[in-house]
């Protein structure tokens, strides 16, 4: 392994990306998909770890949680953090292809960080005809916007718990057809399940200023259907599943779909 070697900007730019992918917490040498990411860059996993925690002192949604990083970052630190975090829509998909290129992930097989086990590379359903350039590029920040947003909820839905990887979904609070500056955004990200996905989707569920379950009159006037209550009824008024050191939601954001969820009803 690479000792005392400098850091180039490419380099950067895909820590940053695997950085979004991970909790302050998950930041240290040990954890498997630095391991892995350390061995494609020919560095030790302590050095990885490291540059992760310093990059970790620009984050304002850290900050928020009275989380600081480490205190050894470089001008170039802050100018690539600056750079990937001015314009998302170019980086997070040049992030996230370089990414699959360092693990050799082919256009069809998905590319997952999995913080207990590593990153893992499997083979895709067909989807039917190639891809397009613009196709592939949106692609790409799907996928790291699903990955950033199950691992900053620890793998499982916010509202049950469940921890089933393929039944979980990465929802935006603000739509992504009419807010395109903040689709790659961590923090107008929840997961959830599929089923709870929809109904907040479709504004039959929202969180108050606590984080707080709320179901809407028009989902409460069904709670006399046993999956009802069994779904939402019993969460109601539950405080949304996040880990201590993930980064928050937009409270903005959030308040901005209870009023619109409330405003339906």
């Amino acid at each position: 392994m690479a000792s005392g070697k400098k850091w180039t900007r490419d380099e950067l730019l895909v820590a940053l990306n695997l950085y979004h992918k991970l909790t302050f917490g998950q930041l240290h040498h040990r954890n498997p998909a630095i391991v892995a990411l350390a061995a494609k860059f020919g560095r030790t996993a302590g050095s990885v770890a490291m540059k992760l925690s310093n990059l970790a002192s620009f984050d304002p949604a850290l900050k928020l949680r009275g989380i600081k990083g480490l205190a050894g970052a470089s001008a170039l630190d802050r100018s690539i953090w600056n750079e990937f975090h001015a314009d998302l829509d170019e980086a997070v998909p040049a992030s996230e292809e370089a990414l699959r290129t360092l693990f050799h992930a082919a256009p069809e097989s998905d590319l997952e960080v999995l913080p207990a086990e590593g990153i893992r590379v499997r083979k895709r359903p067909p989807a039917g005809a190639t891809e397009t350039f613009a196709n592939v590029k949106l692609r790409r920040g799907q996928d790291y916007f699903r990955e950033a947003v199950l691992n900053n909820f620890a793998g499982r839905c916010g509202v049950t718990g469940l921890a089933v990887r393929d039944l979980l979904i990465a929802s935006h609070i603000l739509p992504w057809s009419t807010h395109p500056a903040e689709r790659l955004n961590v923090r107008n990200g929840l997961c959830l399940s599929r089923l709870h996905d929809a109904a907040f989707d479709r504004y039959l569920i929202t969180f108050d200023a606590d984080l707080r379950l709320v179901l809407t009159p028009r989902l409460k006037e069904a709670l006399s259907q046993r999956s009802v209550t069994e779904n939402f009824g019993a969460y109601s008024g539950q405080r949304l599943l996040v880990p201590d050191d993930a980064a928050l939601p937009d409270a903005r954001f959030l308040a901005d779909h209870r009023a619109k969820a409330l405003a339906q009803s």
